[in-house]
């Protein structure tokens, strides 16, 4: 049985100019997770992000790599129930 969770992923480092929304966006639609991802003022990138858990840590995994520029330095990740709020995955412009 797949548990739906959400989780709301940050990410700090070399994270924004390097294509890491949309290396994010190619992999959680390959996941089938919906949801989105934008850079944040601070130069942070977050993604919020809904699906089975398994997919998320998937996703989670290759977001803690990032794309061939980018450098993470930190990811943190925030648990929180499964809302359905999400129609697909989007990159959104802040």
């Amino acid at each position: 049985m797949s548990e739906l969770k959400r989780a709301k992923i940050i990410v700090d480092g070399v994270v924004q100019g390097v294509g890491f929304r949309y290396f994010v966006y190619r992999n959680a639609v390959a996941l089938g997770l919906k949801g989105y991802t934008k850079n944040l003022m601070n130069g942070q990138v977050l993604t919020e992000v809904e699906g089975e858990l398994g997919m998320i840590n998937e996703l989670i995994e290759k977001i803690k790599v990032g794309p061939i520029h980018a450098h993470v330095s930190m990811c943190s990740v925030e648990w929180m129930p499964f809302k359905d709020e999400f129609k697909d995955f989007e990159v959104r412009y802040y």
